[in-house]
């Protein structure tokens, strides 16, 4: 085996992990949306932005989707800020209130993850937002602004894929009605304490 499929697998076992145990930890179900940012350039060790690797995306891509097709969750990929950080995802993932913008994510223009993903997609959209119900960022690609309000930190036990960072969150509802309110502490997630 060479060193380029050797760092290839490894990419894609990483990324299978991870979206394993985001999905645990944020009780990610059926329907449901995980937005992923992935700098290929941050997971081969450049700056993002500056080495886009399409292989190392669609590393990634192979790691992560076949286990969200699997339960049924949907996958929304952001493009970089040449795109204004645009969604890329399948026309089955929108609500009625989604607004389908124009653009074919490239390399250098969308990023290499984005690519990957609109060019194995069934049916792919673009959207400048979405509202998701997770999300895991890879090379810190900054994917808070389509993350539904309320967005609580998770801790995986894997730190990098490739040589990029690994941050990860899931939503909760908002908790509103002041200190005599009482919560639905399983709608707010397993481990309340850190809500």
């Amino acid at each position: 085996m060479d060193k380029s499929t050797k760092e290839f697998n490894e990419i894609r076992d990483t990324a299978s992990k991870a979206v394993t145990e985001l999905i645990e930890a944020a009780h990610l179900k059926k329907g449901d949306i995980l937005v992923v940012g992935c700098s290929s350039s941050e997971i081969k060790g450049e700056r993002i932005g500056k080495g886009s690797d399409f292989n190392a995306a669609l590393a990634v891509y192979e790691g992560i989707k076949p286990i969200l097709d699997e339960k049924g969750i949907f996958l929304a990929a952001q493009g970089c800020e040449h795109i204004n950080r645009a969604i890329i995802t399948e026309r089955a993932a929108l609500k009625s209130t989604d607004e389908i913008v124009n653009v074919v994510p490239q390399v250098h223009a969308g990023g290499s993850f984005t690519v990957a993903v609109y060019e194995n997609a069934k049916d792919p959209v673009a959207l400048e937002r979405i509202q998701a119900d997770a999300g895991m960022d890879i090379g810190d690609t900054f994917i808070g602004m389509h993350l539904k309000p309320v967005a609580v930190p998770l801790r995986l036990s894997m730190k990098e894929i490739g040589l990029a960072h690994l941050t990860c969150a899931r939503t909760r509802p908002k908790f509103i009605g002041g200190e005599r309110a009482r919560y639905d502490m399983v709608l707010a997630g397993k481990d309340s304490r850190n809500v």
